[in-house]
């Protein structure tokens, strides 16, 4: 058959697998079929640059040019709305399909809802898309004073930018920390910290009962113990749900997620998963994940293209992630759940410094506050199965290469032993 592959979602995991099919030599169609009408685009600017500057422009993931260079048929402001894995074709919506030899899901993932009264004013928005960028920072421009809800990654970086643009912000976070999902306690301590430096006003451990507005428009937001927020503009981010309905809805398995092997197939082997949709066990902690990053959706990417191109691999990429609030570059590498220890290097006064953190004598994963050395130190430790005691990690990063470099100057030598 020469009906070659088809990838749903033009996003970062989606560009990338076209990408890589064609530099792995795949010679047969590749379409790349996006629901934006927009040539793809880096996503991690959208909450920071974009956002604060009216002249800003979204950043192209490739060129045009790349498409119609490497005979990648991209298809923008197209839905699918079924797959039919027996007949290996998707239906289009608005009518026509597109058969395929292998489907590759890279669907990502949409914003959590918010269901309160008021939810559906104007001025109440989300941000996953250009379009939703966009309305942000237009209504930005008119908007003195912002409720965000949500102290994730999403909801930080807004609200620092936001608050460096001279808007009075609010962040509203349920649970009693920030980035609970996402860091230390130290490491959220410190975000919090700077934050409120800034003149950012946060309330954790808090609800939102309502939203009141004014003419059809958002006006404040009032938390469960009647505390009126005021607010023309709220921003919602309390988490992501995959997009995994297309999948289920063919009989694929789901599970948090499009469940995919370690090759990226899913339960129908001609159909592979990858980026923010796909669930799957990881080779460091044992354990079903499901991963939000643009590094996990480029390295599964490159994976599904060589699984279709014959290739036997199996997904052992490290996972490392990032975010940029305010005067704070955080960098983690490695999955830190199950830690029961940890090691401080760097001055958290000075806003530099890594949490090394350890399950027993393992080393699980590292968080950075502009410490980006220690960033990429820490992915070339992990990447090479290499875990420093705790004592050579107070060492310092000279003490810290220098074990490494032994450790690989060991490792052919047990491997002939």
């Amino acid at each position: 058959m020469k009906n070659g592959v088809v990838i749903v979602g033009a996003g970062h995991a989606g560009v990338q697998a076209a990408a890589s099919l064609r530099d792995d030599g795949y010679d047969r169609p590749v379409i790349l079929v996006g629901d934006e009408n927009e040539l793809p685009y880096h996503k991690p600017p959208l909450s920071k640059t974009f956002i604060k500057d009216a002249e800003a422009r979204p950043q192209p993931l490739r060129g045009e040019a790349f498409y119609t260079g490497s005979a990648i048929d991209f298809r923008p402001g197209i839905r699918i709305d079924r797959i039919d894995a027996g007949r290996r074709s998707v239906e289009i919506s608005g009518g026509g399909t597109l058969a395929f030899d292998h489907l590759i899901l890279a669907t990502g993932s949409r914003p959590r809802t918010l269901s309160l009264p008021g939810s559906d004013l104007s001025g109440v928005l989300s941000l996953r898309s250009l379009a939703d960028a966009r309305l942000i920072r237009e209504l930005s421009a008119q908007s003195d004073e912002v409720v965000i809800l949500g102290g994730g990654f999403i909801g930080l970086e807004i609200a620092a930018t936001l608050r460096a643009a001279s808007r009075t912000v609010t962040v509203v976070e349920a649970v009693d920390r920030l980035l609970g999902r996402a860091v230390a306690p130290v490491v959220a301590s410190h975000v919090r910290q700077r934050l409120e430096g800034t003149g950012v006003r946060i309330l954790t451990g808090t609800s939102i009962a309502r939203l009141e507005g004014e003419i059809g428009h958002v006006a404040a937001a009032i938390t469960s113990s009647g505390e009126r927020l005021p607010a023309r503009m709220v921003i919602v981010g309390i988490g992501a749900v995959p997009n995994v309905e297309l999948a289920q809805a063919a009989g694929l398995s789901i599970a948090n997620g499009i469940r995919a092997d370690h090759q990226m197939r899913t339960s129908v082997p001609e159909i592979l998963a990858i980026g923010d949709a796909a669930s799957y066990r990881h080779w460091f902690t044992g354990g079903d994940v499901r991963l939000e990053s643009v590094q996990n959706a480029t390295d599964q990417a490159r994976l599904a293209a060589r699984t279709i191109t014959g290739h036997a691999d199996g997904y052992s990429a490290v996972p490392w992630f990032w975010s940029d609030i305010g005067d704070m570059k955080l960098q983690m590498v490695g999955l830190t759940a199950g830690s029961d220890s940890h090691v401080v290097l760097g001055d958290l006064p000075d806003n530099k410094f890594s949490i090394y953190h350890y399950a027993g004598d393992r080393l699980l994963g590292i968080e950075s506050v502009n410490r980006p050395g220690d960033h990429m130190l820490g992915r070339k430790m992990l990447g090479a199965g290499f875990s420093p005691t705790p004592g050579i990690v107070a060492t310092g990063p000279d003490g810290l290469k220098a074990a490494l470099a032994a450790f690989q100057e060991e490792e052919p030598v047990r491997a002939a032993g």
